[in-house]
């Protein structure tokens, strides 16, 4: 990394540690831990679903090729698909309300929907999940 000439090395060092805390910081939004998406998705179910649904635990995991994000209504589990890590957090954040609605309607029915579309960016997150799943299936095989 090159500094400018001018800078002291008191101030070079201040500015180094700077751009480390925020690098540090983006890749934890990129990457967050199981505990910071259960965090998420209790400050999402406050936010869009007036806090009814209580996820009990809210974690990645790497067995679901298929699905973005499953549930258990049953004990309040979440599983999110580690392929969505890097993704836009609002995308994210749609999966887990998709997710968190599941805990209070088990179908895809009217009812589910109309609690899904409470988040203001529903339709463009699965815009942007049904374009990343075709391109994802389109996209040349390498040999």
């Amino acid at each position: 990394m090159l500094l400018p000439a001018w800078l002291s090395g008191e101030d070079a060092d201040e500015w180094v540690s700077r751009m480390l805390d925020r690098l540090a910081a983006k890749e934890r939004r990129r990457r967050p831990t199981d505990e910071a998406l259960l965090e998420r998705a209790k400050e999402l179910s406050v936010r869009y679903l007036d806090g009814k649904p209580d996820p009990v635990s809210v974690r990645w995991v790497d067995n679901q090729q298929h699905r973005w994000g499953s549930c258990t209504p049953e004990n309040g589990t979440i599983r999110i698909s580690t392929r969505l890590k890097g993704l836009p957090e609002w995308v994210i954040n749609y999966v887990i309300i998709h997710e968190l609605v599941h805990l209070l309607v088990p179908s895809h029915g009217a009812k589910f929907w109309a609690l899904v579309e409470q988040y203001p960016k529903a339709e463009r997150a699965r815009g942007f999940l049904e374009g990343f799943s075709a391109a994802a299936h389109t996209a040349p095989e390498e040999c």
